[in-house]
């Protein structure tokens, strides 16, 4: 019987222009290993239906709205957003190609095919840092899910995302009035300071309540109209 000390099963193990990803099964549910790093994995979800709700309910009512997902992860971002109607476009970045794949038609397909068949929904393979960049798209939300947080990156690279010119990138890709919402494995008024320097206006942080240890949040910001 499987039991909390079992050894996870490797189901795929890449390597790719931002170094290892793996892809593991421990139990009943499967894993994201980037880098040695445990990004996700399919046992819960709840604070990714949150960075996707608390994103939506801060547009307060626009109408069908634009999203940009940062992060396709096990998918519950996408597949949350794509099974509320209120959303018109919804964007996923996402760098890693093996991941995509796994998702397209590996053993992540079961929690995101229904999502990938929505006409409103297309993944960009694509850094996120560089796309916000770069893209001449504009969103109504940027729902963020890359690291376990502002403090603690994949990569060294992504940490300029969450620093002010970061920021000011992200605020150049929203509407006026757009939201940035940013998940986060813990709690960072220092981020939320970064937040409101970079021009952002009704910072604020949800919890994620946990059974034990420091809760999940996500941390939001309006661009100014």
């Amino acid at each position: 019987m499987p039991n909390s000390y079992d050894i996870p099963d490797v189901l795929d193990r890449r390597e790719g222009p931002h170094g290892e990803v793996v892809l593991r099964r421990h139990g009943d549910r499967l894993e994201i290993i980037a880098n040695g790093c445990f990004l996700m994995d399919t046992s819960d979800g709840r604070s990714e239906r949150l960075l996707v709700d608390a994103a939506l309910d801060a547009l307060d009512g626009r109408d069908r709205p634009h999203v940009l997902i940062g992060g396709l992860g096990v998918g519950f971002s996408l597949a949350h957003a794509a099974a509320d109607p209120r959303w018109g476009r919804i964007t996923v970045v996402e760098r890693e190609h093996a991941i995509v794949e796994w998702h397209r038609d590996g053993p992540l397909s079961s929690l995101s095919a229904r999502a990938l068949a929505d006409p409103r929904a297309e993944i960009v393979e694509a850094d996120l840092v560089a796309h916000v960049n770069e893209t001449s798209d504009t969103y109504d939300a940027l729902c963020l899910d890359i690291d376990n947080g502002p403090g603690w990156t994949v990569t060294e690279g992504n940490g300029n995302l969450y620093r002010e010119a970061g920021l000011a990138s992200c605020a150049r890709v929203l509407r006026p009035g757009g939201v940035l919402a940013v998940w986060s494995a813990q709690p960072s008024p220092e981020f939320e300071e970064t937040l409101r320097n970079a021009g952002f206006q009704r910072v604020r942080t949800e919890e994620i309540p946990v059974a034990r240890g420091v809760p999940d949040v996500v941390h939001l910001g309006i661009r100014p109209g």
